[in-house]
C-alpha cells in the first residue's frame, strides 16, 4: 500500500489541496442547493397564497354560475381553476405543518370575502403534458422564447399545490398551483466553469508550491553538486529571504569544506615532498655501502617509501591544482594511453567513432583513463578496450583477463589505501589509490566508474561521462 503514496512533500500538499477543493465543492453545492430549496418552497407558498387573494376577490360577490363560468375562462392544463359543490381536497387535515399554517393564514386573510375552509396539499407530477417539445427544437425559434417553452414545459411537468377554499354558500374554488421546479446544481453549461476554476485553483497551487520548495530543490541540487565537485562555483544567493538563507548557508558550508580539505591536501603533499629530502639523503648514503649485505633490502625499503610519496602527493595534486575543464576528444585521448601499453588492444572493426567529445580536465582525465588501463594490464594482463556512445553519454569499457573481484569487494576498491592484493610488494600490490584517483576525476567530470565481473572470466571496468553540449 505504501508504493501507492506519494513520496515527495509538494505532491502530498498537492493532493491535500485538491481533496480539500473538492470538499469545500460538494460541501458549497449542497448549502446552495438546499436553501434553493427551501427558498423555492416560500416562494411556491406566497405564489398560491396571492392567487388564492385574487381568484377569491374575483369571485366572492358572483353567483355560483357566474363562478363556473369565470373558472371556465380562466382554465388551462398547467393552472388547473373549477368551482364545484365538492372540494378537489377531500382531507381535512394538511398533510405537513407548512401547509396547516398556509391554511389558516388563507382563512384569516380570506374571511372577508366570506371563505370559511381552506384545504391545500401537494400533488406528484403526472408527467403529462403538451409541452411544445417540436418548438423547442426548431431552429427558427428565438432564444427568449426557446427558454420560455422549456420552462413552460418544467412547469407543465413539476409537481402541484392544489387548494380547495369554500365559499360562505358551500361552493368550493378549486385551482393548482405547480411548484417551481428546481434544476440541477450541475449542468453542461456551468460543468466548465467549475472545471476551469478548479484547473485555475490547481495551477496556482503546483505555482506556489513550487515556489515554496525551491529552497529545498536548490539545496538537493546543490549538496549533490558539492559531492560530485566540492569546487563548483557558488549558487546565487537570490530570490525571497528564505531563499537567500538557505543559499547562503549551502555556499558557507561548501566554503568551509573545501578549506578543510584543502589545508588536510595541502599537509599530505607537503610531508610527502619533505620526505624527498631525507630520502634522497639516505640514498646517497645508501651508495657508500657498497658491500654492506643489507644494502639491497635497504634499497628495497627506499623505493617503496618513495612510491609512496609519489603517490600521497598525486592524490593530494588531484584537488590542490588548478586545471580549467576543456573540450577534449575521448578516442584520441584514450588511444594516446593505450599506446603507452603493449598488452592493450581495441575491441572494434577498425572503424574510429566520431563525435566523442566531453568537458574535463584534460591531465586529470588522461591520468584517470590511465590508472585504469594500468590497473588492468598490472592485474588482468592484458586489458581490451572498447568505446560507444548512447544518447547524451560515452562509455569506455576495459576488459582484462584476470581472475576478477570477489562480489563483495567491487565497491570497496575504491576506497583509499584498499587493495585486494595483500602482498607488501608494491610492484604487485601497489598502494591502494589508483581507482580512488580514477573515481574523483570521473566524478569530478559529471561522470561515473563501475565494475563488474564478467561472465567471460577477467574484470570489466566501464568508465561513463557526458557528451559536451
Amino acid at each position: 500500500m505504501r508504493r501507492f503514496l506519494p513520496q515527495t512533500l509538494p505532491v502530498w500538499v498537492l493532493l491535500i489541496v485538491i481533496a480539500g477543493l473538492l470538499i469545500s465543492q460538494i460541501a458549497t453545492l449542497y448549502i446552495v442547493a438546499r436553501d434553493r430549496d427551501a427558498a423555492n418552497d416560500v416562494v411556491d407558498l406566497y405564489r398560491l397564497n396571492d392567487r388564492a387573494f385574487s381568484l377569491v376577490q374575483l369571485m366572492h360577490d358572483a353567483t355560483p354560475e357566474e363562478r363556473k363560468a369565470t373558472a371556465s375562462g380562466l382554465f388551462n392544463a398547467t393552472y388547473a381553476l373549477t368551482v364545484s359543490d365538492t372540494p378537489a381536497v377531500t382531507s381535512s387535515i394538511a398533510g405537513d405543518d407548512e401547509l396547516a399554517e398556509l391554511e389558516d393564514i388563507l382563512v384569516g386573510r380570506l374571511t372577508k370575502f366570506g371563505i370559511t375552509d381552506a384545504r391545500v396539499r401537494r400533488d406528484p407530477a403526472t408527467r403529462e403534458s403538451d409541452a411544445p417539445g417540436g418548438a423547442i427544437m426548431n431552429k427558427d425559434v428565438g432564444q427568449v422564447e426557446r427558454d420560455l417553452l422549456v420552462l413552460a414545459a418544467d412547469f407543465a411537468q413539476s409537481d402541484k399545490l392544489t387548494a380547495s377554499l369554500r365559499f360562505a354558500d358551500g361552493q368550493w374554488l378549486n385551482f393548482t398551483e405547480p411548484i417551481t421546479p428546481v434544476g440541477p446544481i450541475l449542468s453542461f453549461d456551468s460543468l466548465p466553469l467549475y472545471v476551469l476554476i478548479a484547473g485555475l485553483v490547481v495551477m496556482m497551487s503546483i505555482w506556489s508550491l513550487r515556489r515554496l520548495t525551491a529552497p529545498y530543490r536548490m539545496m538537493e541540487t546543490a549538496v549533490k553538486r558539492i559531492g560530485h565537485d566540492l569546487k563548483s562555483p557558488p549558487i546565487a544567493e537570490s530570490g525571497s529571504r528564505e531563499i537567500r538563507a538557505a543559499a547562503k548557508a549551502v555556499n558557507a558550508m561548501q566554503l568551509r569544506l573545501r578549506d578543510y580539505v584543502e589545508d588536510r591536501e595541502h599537509l599530505a603533499a607537503a610531508l610527502a615532498h619533505d620526505l624527498r629530502t631525507p630520502l634522497t639523503r639516505m640514498r646517497l648514503r645508501l651508495e657508500l655501502l657498497r658491500k654492506s649485505p643489507a644494502r639491497a633490502a635497504l634499497a628495497h625499503d627506499l623505493a617503496d617509501i618513495e612510491s609512496i610519496a609519489s603517490s600521497v602527493i598525486d592524490f593530494a595534486k588531484f584537488e590542490v591544482t588548478e586545471e580549467k575543464a576543456e573540450r577534449i576528444d575521448f578516442w584520441s585521448l584514450v588511444e594516446a594511453v593505450a599506446d603507452g601499453f603493449e598488452e592493450v588492444s581495441f575491441d572494434h572493426d577498425g572503424t574510429r567513432p566520431r563525435g566523442l567529445i566531453c568537458m574535463a580536465r584534460p591531465v586529470a582525465l588522461k591520468r584517470c583513463v590511465t590508472n585504469l588501463v594500468q590497473n588492468a594490464v598490472t592485474y588482468g594482463k592484458k586489458a581490451h578496450l572498447s568505446l560507444e556512445r548512447s544518447q547524451d553519454t560515452i562509455t569506455l569499457a576495459i576488459r582484462d583477463e584476470g581472475p576478477g573481484i570477489p562480489q563483495a569487494q567491487l565497491d570497496t576498491v575504491f576506497g583509499s589505501f584498499v587493495r585486494i592484493e595483500q602482498s607488501r610488494n608494491r610492484q604487485t600490490g601497489g598502494l591502494g589509490l589508483g581507482l580512488t584517483i580514477a573515481r574523483n576525476i570521473a566524478r569530478a567530470a559529471g561522470g561515473e566508474i563501475s565494475l563488474s565481473n564478467d561472465p567471460g572470466g577477467g574484470l570489466l571496468t566501464e568508465l561513463r561521462l557526458p557528451l559536451a553540449a
